[in-house]
């Protein structure tokens, strides 16, 4: 039980929301098990976040009979507001944050903060998917769980195997320079904390746990999805353009070595066909512009010219993860050699349908083109990853009295301990 004149190390977090029937059980659960079976100080923060019912009442109560216990009310619904509120106003080493539901048994709350107490790890999870995890639940939700942490990984370059279990810590340093960088302040929220995390060279501990389905959980999963996926679009976009600051984080609490997270083969089928449909969308718009005015083949060659230098700064940086100025002009020059590739099949693609429709119309032309241009897309990838952004391992220069600097090199991976799927 915490004692007001220790430091806090830990602050247990539940958010809740309409929780009238089940909030008092399961916060006098989790007191009991806090009382009898944590080592160190803590304290039960009850986030009640914009409830209707007698949620509100019911955390006051139990924060007024029960030592440790603290009730917090946010008049905006959201588990992400409500984490990011009590979380940086909170002056626990550790925060922690809980389903009220209590899905996860309350035994791997000891080896989910000790990791972070000790300075090892800078955030820790648990999950369902490691093969030692003991899961309850209905087979839809089991597929739409592991369908979701497969695309995480094979699209933003993660390697963490669970991020939606209700069951998460953070050390205040982490959660100090990564709150202000979160946006979401709904479901999303846990999972955008994961990715910067680790895209900050962050630590990342994971804690296999067992897990029973709530069957009277009040999430939307269709809504949750649709959700979801935009937030995955919006942090790979701010991940990729820099939007995110994410580099000063890494410089202040990173652990070297360390670099950007790869992304698969799957990952960067999707980014660069992300890529490709709106460089065709612009190529098809800037041939119909140009047309009239250049004829057919010029207005070809600079709709494709300047859609190709777009496309492989873009590639470069999104789909390949490659940063700074370094190797720029030789892949733009690289990226020229691919132009011409492309610019030659979908300029035969015009010569084939001339000399077999001398009279075609504007729209048979883009249309044929259009099509050309998706083959030359793929011939475009191919290339992008066999030739321009290959992967180079470059020689390390080692300094007498030193050990091998691997922080440049380009096959180094990110640090993480813990299970996967």
């Amino acid at each position: 039980m915490t004692e007001t004149n220790q430091p806090l190390d830990i602050d247990i977090v539940v958010p809740c929301h309409d929780e009238q029937d089940t909030l008092a059980a399961h916060v006098r659960r989790l007191h009991d098990f806090c009382r009898t079976s944590l080592q160190h100080t803590w304290r039960i923060t009850i986030a009640d976040n914009a409830s209707t019912d007698d949620t509100a009442r019911i955390a006051d109560d139990l924060a007024a009979m029960l030592d440790g216990v603290h009730a917090v009310h946010l008049w905006q619904k959201g588990r992400g507001r409500a984490l990011k509120a009590v979380w940086s106003a909170s002056p626990a080493r550790v925060l922690v944050y809980l389903d009220e539901d209590l899905s996860t048994d309350l035994a791997a709350l000891e080896p989910l903060v000790a990791p972070l107490l000790s300075g090892h790890s800078d955030m820790a999870i648990g999950t369902r998917l490691a093969g030692s995890s003991r899961v309850v639940r209905g087979g839809k939700r089991e597929f739409i769980s592991r369908s979701y942490n497969l695309l995480l990984r094979s699209t933003m370059g993660v390697s963490f195997s669970d991020a939606q279990c209700g069951f998460k810590a953070v050390t205040s340093t982490a959660a100090e320079h990564l709150l202000p960088l979160c946006e979401d302040d709904a479901w999303f929220f846990d999972t955008e904390l994961l990715v910067l995390a680790e895209h900050a060279g962050l630590r990342i501990h994971e804690v296999p746990v067992d897990w029973v389905d709530d069957v009277d959980s009040s999430v939307h999963i269709a809504s949750t999805a649709t959700e979801d996926l935009k937030g995955m679009w919006r942090v790979s976009r701010g991940l990729a353009t820099g939007r995110i600051p994410i580099a000063p984080v890494y410089e202040s609490i990173g652990r070297r070595p360390f670099t950007t997270p790869h992304v698969g083969i799957l990952g960067q089928v999707l980014r660069f066909g992300a890529i490709g449909v709106a460089s065709t969308i612009a190529f098809a718009l800037l041939y119909a512009l140009l047309r009239p005015a250049l004829g057919a083949q010029t207005a070809d060659f600079l709709a494709l010219l300047v859609t190709a230098v777009g496309n492989t700064a873009l590639n470069r940086r999104f789909t390949f993860g490659m940063r700074g100025r370094v190797g720029a002009g030789r892949h733009q020059l690289q990226g020229l050699v691919v132009f011409g590739i492309a610019w030659a099949i979908t300029s035969g693609s015009l010569v084939l349908l001339h000399a077999t429709t001398p009279n075609a119309t504007h729209g048979a032309e883009i249309a044929v083109l259009t099509g050309a241009n998706l083959l030359a897309t793929l011939v475009r990838f191919v290339l992008f990853k066999a030739w321009v952004f290959r992967a180079r391992r470059r020689p390390q220069v080692v300094q007498r009295g030193t050990t091998p600097a691997t922080e440049a090199s380009t096959e180094a991976l990110p640090v993480h301990d813990g299970a996967t799927p």
